[in-house]
């Protein structure tokens, strides 16, 4: 809770307790028969009843001075038809009329009800602030990864500087418990690094040398020595403040809505007001009744619980989707996402790891063998092949007395001691070496010694763990496509396991754009496209609900898309596809509750069964209500 929270909750407090002072002690008076008018017999003369307005009308000043001064200020301004002027004129008016019935020889009342109005509804104000504050702080939690400071190594010393000063390749030191200010690669030591800032996963993960760390995360339990890989203003925690600020411009259809239906609705109320004050007491000669009754209808026709809850439901949806470690850069994909049933794929870094791993070694028994001679002649290698193959042997590889040569496009052979040839087809066939084809999905590296073929590896992508389970919580929905540039055999294998209904292969770039195009043609409602890559930036753009992967995303895919996975986990797609119906539940909830409970109040006012204390339990009430359903979007959910 805020300070200036703290200071308006006091301060309704003591009105309450001053208003409730007042009119119980006003109750308990006229229960004796010297004192029938209340606190109004306390002074005998027939203006006695100044004195209960003059205590109403000063907690009425103390509670809403505020209102009454927006209000005021708003009618010199010419924008004088929002809520603090139907409450201005609403309580002026009850005073107004308390003091024409007293002036006039009957009993004055409305005082308590003038009051109330404003009393209950900075009540509602406070909750609305509240809420708002409380969403917000899912969003401005993330505003605290902005470091403050670099510790950049200068020759044997170390400099305090601003993140912004750090260039790429500078060395800087995180020290424990030290929020890492820019994106780069562990040189020296080996830490916990804590990500629950911007991922909102809790377990640390432990890095050493050659791990990327990221820009907003902490390091944890000792000190490291970080390379720097990119410019703060290109850093992962700018792009992801840029990201939060930015996060509200885009308004969802049902947003737009109630704000144009403000504006149209608060001027016609108004208008239905001044009839049904002027109308009847033109006819019946009753002016008090009927202005009493336009007053009451004013009250309740207040449209705060839609402006106030409709945006706040919204923006307790991004809040709540930012615990969960994705990032929505508006409202109006949270209803947009909501609608869709198509969900496309990259494959590469999306549906799996984007890393190589040696699946299969073929003959069985001469598998160590097999994987050494590979691991010699992919020694100098840093390909994501030749990785897997040595990361796969894991012992120490001598190659000193081999050299190495690159046959472009085919492999590499190894000549010292054996001759050894690593590579692919066209390789044994350039070499004439006899060789068994293998027929897995993935890379195959065929091995020969001395030109006899000795084996083959099966390299392939890893499927990300929570990939099935995310595709067929997708087809129960809807329908999964994949797109990738891997051939056929390779996109075949991939789409069985993870489970898609559909894949298409061997694309470019611009095949991928036709491609999509088509499936948003042939499908109704929304299509989106999940990816990470620059080649994916295309196709982000023209989907209607574009998804990037955060964490190892590029640059350009992450500022094409409309969604930011933080955690690069396939299984925040199910979460936020419960965040998006949740809110926009909640968003019609509201809308149907309010415009229902104010249509029939606003009646009963008209015809004179509603009270202005029913009027302010109408609006008031409502609106808190709908507030609290509103926060319901802000919360921790579980995929």
């Amino acid at each position: 809770m805020t300070k200036k929270q703290k200071k308006n909750l006091k301060r309704i407090i003591i009105a309450i307790s001053l208003f409730l002072i007042v009119f119980i002690g006003n109750l308990i008076l006229k229960s004796f028969p010297r004192f029938e008018e209340g606190i109004s017999s306390i002074i005998p003369y027939k203006y006695g009843f100044l004195l209960t307005f003059g205590l109403y009308f000063l907690i009425y000043i103390y509670i809403g001075h505020d209102v009454i001064k927006k209000a005021v200020l708003n009618i010199f301004h010419g924008h004088m038809l929002d809520e603090n002027f139907l409450m201005f004129v609403a309580t002026v008016g009850a005073f107004s009329l308390g003091l024409y019935q007293g002036f006039n020889g009957y009993e004055a009342d409305g005082f308590d009800e003038g009051c109330a109005v404003l009393l209950f509804y900075q009540v509602g104000e406070w909750f609305q602030s509240y809420a708002v504050s409380k969403s917000r702080k899912s969003i401005s939690d993330l505003m605290d990864i902005k470091p403050d400071y670099a510790n950049l190594y200068n020759g044997n010393d170390i400099a305090m500087v601003s993140p912004d000063d750090v260039k790429i390749d500078d060395v800087i030191l995180v020290k424990p418990g030290e929020r890492i200010p820019l994106d780069g690669v562990i040189i020296n030591g080996n830490s916990a690094i804590d990500t629950s800032s911007l991922t909102g996963e809790s377990k640390p993960f432990d890095a050493s040398i050659g791990d990327k760390v990221i820009s907003g995360t902490v390091n944890i339990t000792q000190s490291i020595d970080v390379k720097v890989t990119s410019t703060f203003a290109t850093s992962t925690v700018s792009k992801i403040l840029d990201l939060v600020e930015n996060a509200t411009n885009q308004k969802a259809k049902s947003e737009n809505f109630i704000t144009k239906f403000a504006k149209v609705y608060t001027p016609l109320v108004v208008a239905c007001a001044i009839l049904l004050a002027l109308i009847p007491s033109i006819i019946t000669r009753d002016v008090y009744t009927w202005i009493y009754r336009a007053l009451s209808f004013l009250v309740v026709s207040c449209p705060c619980a839609l402006v106030i809850s409709i945006p706040l439901t919204f923006f307790s949806g991004i809040g709540g989707a930012s615990r969960n470690g994705i990032l929505i850069k508006g409202s109006a994909y949270i209803d947009e996402f909501n609608k869709a049933k198509t969900f496309v794929f990259d494959k590469t870094g999306t549906l799996t790891k984007g890393n190589f791993k040696v699946k299969e070694i073929l003959p069985n028994g001469r598998e160590e063998e097999v994987l050494e001679l590979a691991a010699i002649a992919e020694a100098d290698s840093s390909h994501p092949i030749a990785k897997s193959i040595k990361d796969a042997y894991s012992c120490e590889v001598n190659r000193d007395q081999y050299v190495l040569t690159n046959i472009s496009g085919k492999g590499i052979v190894a000549k010292g001691k054996d001759e050894i040839y690593c590579g692919n087809e066209k390789m044994m066939e350039q070499f004439g070496i006899k060789y068994q084809h293998h027929n897995g999905a993935g890379t195959v590296v065929y091995v020969a010694k001395n030109k006899e073929f000795i084996g083959s590896i099966l390299i392939s992508d890893e499927i990300k763990e929570d990939t099935k389970a995310t595709i067929d919580y997708l087809n129960q929905i809807g329908t999964t496509v994949m797109l990738t540039g891997d051939n056929e055999e390779v996109a075949k294998s991939v789409a069985k396991m993870v489970g898609v209904k559909e894949f298409h292969h061997s694309l470019l770039p611009q095949d991928k754009v036709t491609l999509f195009e088509q499936i948003q043609k042939s499908n109704d409602g929304n299509v989106v496209f999940v990816g990470d890559g620059i080649n994916d930036a295309p196709v982000l753009v023209t989907s209607d609900i574009g998804i990037s992967m955060g964490g190892i995303g590029s640059d350009a895919a992450i500022e094409a898309s409309d969604i930011v996975l933080m955690h690069d986990n396939l299984s925040s797609i199910p979460i936020l596809k419960k965040i998006a119906k949740k809110t926009m539940q909640i968003v019609y909830e509201n809308i149907i509750f309010a415009l229902g409970i104010k249509a029939l109040i606003l009646v009963l006012a008209a015809l004179g069964y509603a009270s202005m204390w029913l009027a302010v339990i109408g609006d008031v009430g409502v609106a808190v209500l709908a507030i609290l359903n509103a926060m319901r979007a802000n919360k921790k959910y579980k995929s």
